[in-house]
């Protein structure tokens, strides 16, 4: 018994609309469907949303809840913005390039380009706050995760031991951090 895939991964919008447009217009995303009902089907508490699917490619979809009866959304203020995230990747460096070059163009804030060795990636937020990140394959991709998959485990269990980063994986970031 094993999962096959995601089905969908679902976040709140402050406007179902606004969300959709950004995701379509920003990031070419096509809008699938929408579903809108007075009560919960799970719970059957009485709370109106509007579900809303878009196609993040390869049969992965992403998906937003207008709560328009509950408070304003807020966040973890606990966790810092940078942890939680929608992360999509794109096929190479030129379209993350492409696509840096047209949210700017739209007038969206983008930090990055960003090494993480593995993949290269470009961060912004969507109109609900939630940040994103567009990651593409770095070309010695194959290699450096055989490298991560050998160590993972170790890496694994001295963090749970130390709470201390261990350096198993200090060659993704070498040149960067040299003195």
């Amino acid at each position: 018994m094993k999962i096959d895939r995601i089905h969908h991964v679902a976040y709140r919008c402050r406007d179902a609309k606004e969300t959709v447009l950004w995701y379509r217009d920003k990031l070419k995303m096509d809008f699938v469907l929408a579903i809108a009902e007075d009560r919960v089907p799970s719970t059957k508490a009485p709370d109106p949303y509007m579900h809303v699917f878009l196609d993040a490619g390869d049969g992965n979809v992403l998906a937003f809840f207008e709560l328009p009866t509950q408070p304003p959304m807020g966040r973890d203020p606990n966790t810092p913005e940078w942890v939680q995230h929608i992360a999509f990747k794109v096929k190479d460096r030129a379209t993350l390039l492409a696509f840096k070059a047209h949210l700017e163009a739209e007038g969206v804030d983008v930090l990055g380009v960003t090494d993480h060795g593995v993949f290269h990636s470009i961060y912004c937020f969507d109109p609900n706050g939630h940040r994103v990140e567009l990651a593409c394959p770095d070309p010695a991709e194959a290699e450096q995760l055989a490298r991560l998959d050998a160590v993972k485990w170790a890496m694994l269990d001295e963090w749970s031991r130390t709470k201390r980063a261990p350096k198993h994986a200090a060659f993704l970031h070498e040149s960067e951090f040299a003195a």
